[in-house]
C-alpha cells in the first residue's frame, strides 16, 4: 500500500485551508500514486480564538472538511483520514477535535475523537490550553484498511504510550497521528517519540504535521512540522521539507511481520 501524508500550515480561514488540502492530495495521489491519504491535525481551522474554534466546527455529517475528504475517497478509489477537524459537541462551547476515515466509496468506517487534551504552559511562557474549546474524547480506535489494522491517535496522545499498547492490543499494524506540534516542543521531542512508539509497538508510524506560523489570540505562534514515516523497526523511511507539501512511503506487511517475529514482544510482555 502506497501512503501520503500531508504536510499544510493551516490558518484562521476554512475554505483556504480545505482548498489547500485537496490541491496537496490531488498532488500525491496523481504524483506518487498514493491509495491512502492522511492530513494533519484540525487541517481545516487553526488559530483564531476560543470562540472562533468552536464557530469552525462542523456536524457529525456533512460540514465543508467531512464532505471534502469523503468526496476525495470517491472520486479516486482511495482511503482518506480527515487528520482532524473540529466536530460540534454536546456541550455547545466546545468541539471535539475528531478524526475520520473513509474507504473508497465514501463510507466512514472509522471516527476518533482526541483523548489526552494539550493543556501546558511551554517553555517560553506561551499558554496552550486545549480544553478551553474542546471536549476530550474516551475511546481508543482501530480499522481495517485493506487487510490492515490501522490504530488512530491525535497530536499529544504521543506522549502516552499506555494508549498505543492499547490500539496493539487491538490488531493495529499502522499507527496514524496528525499533528500541530508546537516549534518549542517539537525540535527535542518530536521525531524520537515517534520513533519510540513506532519501535515499541513495532508498526508503521505515520505523522502528517501542521508547519510554519499561525495567529492564536493575536499572538504569533509557529508548529514544527516534520510530518515523517517511520517504519516497524523505527527508521525514518520519509520526512517533508519545512513547507506544505507531502511525503510518500509503501506500507510493507511483510516487513512488520519478520520484524514482530525477530523480536516478538507481544509473546513476552509480562503486564
Amino acid at each position: 500500500m502506497k501512503a501520503s501524508i500531508i504536510q499544510m500550515n493551516s490558518v484562521a480561514d476554512k475554505q483556504r485551508n480545505i482548498e489547500t488540502a485537496r490541491r496537496l492530495a490531488h498532488r500525491a495521489i496523481e504524483e506518487d500514486g498514493a491509495r491512502f491519504v492522511s492530513f494533519p491535525e484540525h487541517f481545516d481551522w487553526a488559530g483564531g480564538t476560543v470562540a472562533d474554534k468552536v464557530a469552525a466546527g462542523e456536524a457529525e455529517r456533512d460540514g465543508p472538511a467531512y464532505d471534502m475528504c469523503r468526496r476525495l475517497a470517491v472520486d479516486h478509489g482511495i482511503h482518506v483520514h480527515s487528520g482532524s477537524f473540529y466536530e460540534r459537541s454536546p456541550d455547545r462551547a466546545k468541539v471535539y477535535n475528531t478524526s475520520v476515515l473513509f474507504d473508497p466509496q465514501g463510507r466512514e468506517i472509522a471516527r476518533y475523537r482526541k483523548i489526552h487534551l494539550f493543556d501546558i504552559v511551554a517553555p517560553d511562557g506561551l499558554r496552550y490550553g486545549e480544553s478551553d474549546a474542546v471536549m476530550a474524547g474516551h475511546e481508543p480506535v482501530v480499522a481495517e484498511v485493506d487487510g490492515v489494522v490501522f490504530g488512530l491517535a491525535i497530536c499529544y496522545d504521543l506522549r502516552f504510550p499506555e494508549l498505543f499498547q492499547m490500539l496493539v492490543k487491538r490488531g493495529a499494524q499502522v499507527i496514524l497521528l496528525p499533528a500541530s506540534f508546537t516549534l518549542q516542543t517539537g525540535k527535542d521531542h518530536w521525531e524520537v517519540l515517534c520513533r519510540a512508539r513506532a519501535i515499541e509497538t513495532q508498526c508503521y508510524f505515520l505523522a502528517p504535521a501542521q508547519v510554519g506560523p499561525y495567529t492564536q489570540d493575536g499572538e504569533r505562534r509557529h508548529t514544527y512540522g516534520h510530518t515523517l514515516i517511520c517504519d516497524p523497526w523505527g527508521h525514518v523511511i520519509a520526512k517533508a521539507s519545512d513547507e506544505e507539501g507531502f511525503v510518500t512511503a509503501r506500507i510493507d506487511t511483510a516487513l512488520l511481520r519478520r520484524i514482530r517475529a525477530q523480536i516478538p514482544l507481544a509473546s513476552h510482555k509480562v503486564l
